[in-house]
């Protein structure tokens, strides 16, 4: 049965999106059967997997969300090693208002809970679901958050590091109480770190002093390839096998297993 992790970060920009891309890729590569749900109406995480979104209408997360499909018959498996997407499309932005009238026209209807029976219905399928959250903290990354066995946060090297993450972990600590307690953090990820700035340097240790264990070994830099892959449509470990980007997410993907196995 498929363990369940939530990217999740409310700031944009943090590399939320390339790490779900690519550490799910990466998974694969390890043989793990892996799922990656595209929760942000951007959809950027489908088309950085290569996937036209002209050719999905009808068949994306919000159908899938509002009942109209069944998950198996939205998601698509790629040409990438044990990757299949659950892609996304603008419609998704409309959820908000769609559930909002469900619960004034029906009180059974639990709005924070339909993804997870959305997974429930294919999680058995799958090793890992890797869940692509939109950077806000509303009804789609609490949906996320009920549907999660863990979370990965990632934290961009900058100045502003950690700035709404007390806002973030409230949330987690809320879900934890009135969705799901089984609900856990995996770990705080450092990402897009250049290496060559002493700044750089001093938010990974502000970060690692703040979490503690909870920090990832791994480390993701920035690098101009990485920023690259996505345009062409493929995880960096298909666009440049010999990237040292390539090479983190290998690492971090072993990180993931690691921790998993020991739990």
């Amino acid at each position: 049965m498929g363990m369940i992790i939530s990217l999740v970060n409310q700031k944009g920009g943090v590399g939320k999106t390339t790490v779900s891309i690519n550490l799910s890729a990466a998974l694969g590569k390890l043989g793990k059967r892996t799922l990656l749900v595209d929760l942000d109406p951007q959809g950027n995480t489908s088309t950085g997997l290569g996937i036209n979104k002209s050719d999905i209408n009808g068949k994306s997360t919000y159908e899938c969300l509002t009942g109209a499909i069944e998950p198996k018959d939205a998601i698509i498996q790629t040409g990438f090693t044990n990757l299949y997407v659950l892609p996304a499309t603008i419609n998704l932005a409309g959820i908000d208002n769609e559930y909002h009238y469900r619960m004034a026209t029906d009180k059974s209807f639990k709005m924070n809970e339909q993804l997870k029976l959305v997974i429930d219905q294919v999680k058995r399928g799958f090793d890992y679901i890797i869940i692509d959250c939109p950077p806000n903290l509303g009804v789609l990354t609490i949906n996320a958050l009920a549907a999660s066995n863990k979370i990965i946060i990632p934290v961009q090297c900058e100045f502003f590091a950690l700035d709404g993450v007390t806002q973030l972990l409230d949330t987690i600590l809320r879900t934890q109480r009135a969705i799901n307690p089984r609900l856990q953090i995996e770990g705080v990820l450092l990402t897009m770190l250049d290496s060559r700035t002493n700044l750089g340097m001093e938010v990974v240790e502000d970060v690692r002093r703040f979490f503690g264990p909870k920090t990832f070994d791994t480390i993701i830099p920035r690098l101009i390839r990485l920023v690259e892959a996505p345009s062409h449509g493929e995880p960096i470990n298909v666009y440049d096998p010999e990237n040292r980007a390539t090479l983190a997410f290998e690492n971090l993907a072993k990180e993931v297993l690691a921790r998993d196995e020991r739990e």
